[in-house]
């Protein structure tokens, strides 16, 4: 459901007469020439590098992202590889001293222009809400609509809360509601002065799993009924699949890969993105001609990023490498092995979680990988087994 009011061109960088529209200047300082958004998408950082006072190292360096109009991207990164600070450099809380930041088609960051949160146009909806408990659900959602009628204020609220499911919970006031309901009010208040984007600072972390669940899918719904294009900060691999148009990973203060959620699965650049991306093991290895040999076995194998297991590196056909195989225990099948086996290993322990057992498997070296299963007959604690991959599947090796 769109909103009644009406959302003007992603181009157009100052829907709403809510404040000074920044001047449009490019690298030089010159007018941008009718640089319009869907040029340089909703959200464009390039080369942004930002520290804080006091710090020998940036908090991020090298930083590049382009999210397109309508979009709903996620950053992926663990804690404190800069992703919030990102985030806080798009909305305006933070100078860059290198690179530039556009926002809705506007140069708004860079070493020698700073425009203020308050006229970048973008909503905010923070991990704790930031919502002022003196005020209903009402008049927290009215707050951003500063520079509007009266008429015109309530003309918004009332499909927004509708939208967000809270309908006749407009005179609650804060504490009345659960802490999902407090962040519908979060998300509606940002969407109200009809913003050029839509940032997320971690915005499920303090929901039990469950709800977290529950109003991810609400976000996702809410943001494509809208057209609202979304950039959401996360430490959550979960979450980024399951919202997410594409997916940017962080590495230590930059964007190492970007992609769908399937790609950056399916096809992980380096080893820190496929430890971020999903639950994995990497094992030492030797890859030679598409093959890897490691202690747990060997296995049809195709480099990081390669689309077929086929190197074409000079050294791929004559030469073997040193690398780290990726294990991920959905793609892992266990036997029974001969205890004869070289490759064997050992069941160390095992968990029922219902739909599967997982299976904590030790290498003689002691390596622990974990493969799930869904056969009904069982293996032992201290039985030997051997491991393959499903329908003998390649494995993704990364050079050390």
């Amino acid at each position: 459901m769109r909103m009644p009011w009406h959302r003007k061109p992603a181009g157009d960088s100052n829907p709403l007469p809510l404040g000074p529209s920044p001047a449009v200047l490019s690298p030089e300082g010159l007018g941008t020439g009718g640089l319009s958004s869907l040029e340089t998408g909703v959200i464009h950082l390039d080369g942004v590098v930002c520290s804080y006072p006091g710090s020998a190292e940036p908090a991020i360096r090298g930083f590049d992202l382009l999210v397109r109009p309508g979009e709903f991207v996620s950053i992926l990164g663990r804690s404190g590889a800069g992703k919030t600070t990102a985030l806080r450099v798009i909305a305006g809380f933070e100078q860059v001293s290198e690179g530039y930041v556009r926002v809705g088609g506007q140069l708004v960051g860079s070493s020698f222009i700073h425009v203020p949160p308050d006229q970048r146009r973008v909503g905010l909806v923070f991990q704790d809400y930031a919502l002022f408990p003196h005020l209903t659900v009402a008049s927290n959602v009215e707050f951003g609509l500063k520079g509007l009628q009266s008429n015109e204020k309530k003309a918004r609220i009332a499909p927004l809360l509708e939208m967000v499911g809270l309908s006749g919970y407009e005179s609650r006031y804060i504490h009345e509601l659960s802490g999902g309901q407090q962040q519908r009010v979060a998300i509606a208040r940002a969407l109200a002065p009809d913003p050029v984007a839509l940032l997320l600072d971690e915005p499920f972390s303090n929901l039990d799993r469950q709800l977290r669940a529950e109003l991810r899918r609400d976000i996702k719904r809410i943001v494509t009924e809208t057209g609202a294009t979304t950039l959401l900060v996360t430490h959550d691999r979960e979450e980024a699949l399951a919202t997410s148009d594409r997916i940017a990973v962080m590495g230590d203060c930059y964007i190492e890969q970007t992609g769908t959620p399937e790609e950056v699965y399916l096809n992980p650049v380096s080893a820190s993105v496929a430890r971020l991306v999903g639950p994995c093991e990497l094992i030492p290895g030797t890859y030679q001609g598409g093959r890897v040999e490691t202690e747990a076995g060997i296995f049809a194998a195709r480099s990081s990023g390669s689309a077929d297991s086929s190197d074409t590196t000079t050294d791929s056909k004559s030469q073997s490498r040193k690398v780290l195989a990726l294990m991920r225990a959905s793609e892992l099948e266990i036997e029974a092995a001969d205890t004869a086996d070289s490759t064997s290993a050992t069941v160390d322990s095992k968990e029922f979680q219902g739909e599967f057992t997982e299976y904590s498997i030790r290498l003689d070296s002691g390596v622990l990988i974990r493969v799930r299963r869904r056969a009904a007959n069982g293996l032992a604690e201290g039985q030997r087994v051997k491991v393959r991959t499903r329908n003998n599947s390649e494995v993704i090796v990364f050079r050390v």
